[in-house]
């Protein structure tokens, strides 16, 4: 009974040190919770209803494969190495980054065996995950550390129509979207503290007070006398000081997100290797005829030529 029960501690523990953090702090995990597919119908992705600011985004794959072939689709997100962003506890820390790539029906992430030598090291530690079991074509991944993951490489498999009817030989579109830095808004609705605070009502600033746990709270004394009270959370910066006139909606501190979630398209086309080799045939099929042609003309010249002599 005793291992029983040191059994169910010990499965309970790693429960809350392991599995509940990623749930909660892991932004890729919000989409999969909240969302069936993180495309809406206008296109924009899910990603930007939390990270408001927007930055760049850029997405490398090749113009053609060929089916049940593996490649690479290299996303980029640039940011300045130097950046520091706020954390949950109001300290200063390193960005991360993550991404959604929305591939077209049949293309999913390349198994490990399929990948060669060099795709594994540019992979390696990279942990990409299907949106969901009936969703292999969305892809995701994050949050990476920032300062080695501004390029991510996902390996891809494409598809065989031979296998699937439901695939075609045609050009295909692929979404996608990468953020760096924590969000200005959580699902719920609520905001985080990566958020400029302003000032709820006009007034003047009477007293700033520092906490201990960090942060201030401001008394702003209102024109009819009354007080009212807006409190700064730890690790923001204070952009009044007592004796400050203020108004609605005015910033009190700088705003302290340095990131931000950026979205691209690009196109496709999975081509078929007969297509391929019937293209090879009739390009040396003219160039043949052409030569045949030139040496024909020759011929016909020479023999003008004669005639005209005799």
């Amino acid at each position: 009974m005793n291992i029983k029960l040191a059994l169910l501690i010990f499965v309970s523990t790693i429960n809350l040190i392991i599995i509940q953090p990623i749930t909660t702090s892991a932004f890729p995990i919000y989409a999969q919770q909240g969302y069936d597919n993180p495309r809406e119908a206008t296109g924009r992705i899910v990603c930007a209803n939390c990270h408001l600011a927007q930055k760049t985004v850029e997405i490398e794959i090749p113009k053609t494969v060929l089916p049940n072939s593996v490649f690479e689709a290299i996303v980029k997100i640039p940011y300045d190495k130097n950046s520091k962003q706020i954390l949950g506890n109001g300290l200063k820390g390193p960005i991360n980054t993550g991404a959604v790539v929305i591939l077209p029906e049949g293309f999913k992430l390349a198994p490990k065996n399929l990948l060669s030598e060099e795709l594994k090291e540019k992979t390696n530690n990279v942990y990409i995950q299907p949106y969901s079991i009936t969703q292999e074509n969305i892809l995701l991944v994050g949050p990476l550390p920032g300062d080695k993951n501004q390029t991510i490489v996902f390996p891809i498999l494409s598809p065989d129509p031979n296998q699937n009817k439901n695939i075609h030989f045609l050009k295909y579109p692929i979404y996608v979207g990468a953020n760096r830095g924590r969000g200005q808004v959580y699902p719920t609705g609520d905001k985080s503290n990566n958020n400029a605070i302003v000032s709820s009502q006009n007034g003047k600033v009477a007293d700033i007070t520092s906490l201990e746990k960090g942060g201030y709270t401001v008394k702003i004394e209102k024109r009819n006398g009354e007080t009212y009270t807006e409190t700064i959370p730890p690790g923001l910066d204070l952009l009044i000081s007592k004796g400050s006139e203020v108004l609605t909606n005015q910033s009190l501190t700088t705003d302290p997100n340095v990131g931000g979630f950026g979205q691209t398209e690009t196109e496709i086309v999975l081509q078929s290797s007969s297509r391929i080799k019937g293209m090879i045939v009739f390009f040396f099929t003219v160039t043949i005829a052409q030569i045949f042609f030139v040496l024909k003309k020759k011929q016909w010249e020479k023999v003008q030529a004669a005639e005209i002599n005799f």
